[in-house]
């Protein structure tokens, strides 16, 4: 999360989870100051959670991001996300070894359910899988090399299985001969969907025609090693943006499967064919016009379908205080720490790797 607005919609997102957890939470939140000063005032206020809380932030200067994507050798995003968003790439670099596995989820979305089930999902993948988000096999957008046929907006990312494959390569990986002989999994992937990268100028070199941005790369990435990739239900990823929320809405609770199975849009020709999306998480992006997606104009059109849908849910989490989480009775504790000196996992290498040649000598 960088600036406000990511900031206040991230924290709607971070209450949906306290909201609905029937387990100890650990947030993982890769920020700056503005950002993180946005979010502790609000869980300032969270004296008594449920649940044990841990909210750890990372926080990582711009110049270092820039830094890690240089030492990658070719990556470049045009999305409005820019820098902070190809970081999504590397999360298995800045989180810790300590932490084998998480979930990623966009500021812009709120869950409506308990996201211990999405959690538990894990135990449901294959041994080789290391990520699994929602695959969209009907959709066609050529000049995005069909990276609509993903969404990451929402990513189950075994950590350990990354770091194991080297998701990502850097200059210090290739500058060691060791190291060398085992090659990073994304640079094949690129140059398949992306061609060798092309001159950029100054001496840089660029993969030319990536869209949306680390959507982009990650497209790539499962297209090229299926294996390692795994479809995650839509129940998860509610969409307005492309998928119209699968055209589910609040109303009408006595509906059953067989109507809501003949209502819903966006599944034919899909893993999701054939059963009814049951909503667990929304995501409201692709509302253009403003930073924070509760504040877009749409919703006070009466004659809006979006709207007319969802605008009570929004409300709702939106609106619910952070101070109602609070249970007296419990003597759960919520802790926060902030890591500065944060590394990616290649300057480890290279700090661990010039150590030892010092000792040698």
């Amino acid at each position: 999360m960088f600036g406000e607005g990511t900031a206040a919609e991230g924290a709607v997102l971070l209450k949906s989870i306290i909201l609905y957890s029937s387990s100890p939470l650990a947030f993982h939140i890769i920020c700056d100051q503005v950002a993180q000063q946005y979010l502790e005032r609000r869980l300032d206020l969270l004296k008594h959670p449920q649940h044990d809380i841990l909210v750890r932030f990372y926080r990582i200067p711009h110049q270092d991001m820039v830094a890690r994507i240089d030492r990658e050798g070719a990556i470049n995003t045009d999305h409005s996300a820019g820098v902070p968003g190809l970081m999504k790439l590397f999360i298995h670099e800045i989180l810790p070894p300590s932490i084998k596995r998480s979930i990623f989820i966009d500021t812009d979305a709120f869950f409506i359910s308990d996201p211990t089930q999405l959690w538990d999902h894990f135990k449901a993948l294959r041994p080789s899988t290391a990520i699994s988000m929602p695959s969209h096999p009907d959709q066609s957008e050529p000049q995005w090399h069909n990276a609509n046929r993903i969404c990451s907006c929402i990513m189950l990312l075994d950590l350990d299985r990354l770091r194991s494959l080297r998701l990502m390569d850097s200059s210090f990986y290739r500058g060691d001969p060791n190291a060398a002989r085992v090659p990073a999994l994304a640079p094949p992937a690129f140059e398949a969907m992306f061609g060798k990268p092309i001159d950029a100028g100054n001496g840089r070199v660029r993969y030319d025609g990536v869209k949306l941005g680390d959507q982009g790369y990650w497209w790539a990435i499962v297209s090229h090693r299926p294996e390692i990739f795994e479809h995650l239900s839509y129940d998860w990823e509610v969409s307005s943006c492309l998928m119209d929320m699968y055209m589910k809405g609040l109303g009408d609770d006595d509906a059953n499967e067989a109507h809501e199975r003949f209502a819903q849009v966006h599944t034919d020709d899909t893993p999701e064919e054939g059963r009814a999306v049951l909503p667990k998480m929304l995501h409201f992006n692709c509302l253009d016009g403003v930073d924070r997606y509760y504040d877009w104009p749409g919703w006070s059109d009466p004659n809006d379908g979006l709207a007319q849908r969802w605008l009570p849910a929004v409300r709702y989490h939106v609106g619910y205080k952070w101070l109602w989480l609070n249970q007296p009775e419990s003597n759960a504790t919520l802790t926060m720490q902030t890591l500065y000196d944060v590394k990616f996992a290649d300057e480890v290498f290279a700090v661990a790797r010039a150590g030892k040649a010092d000792k040698d000598l």
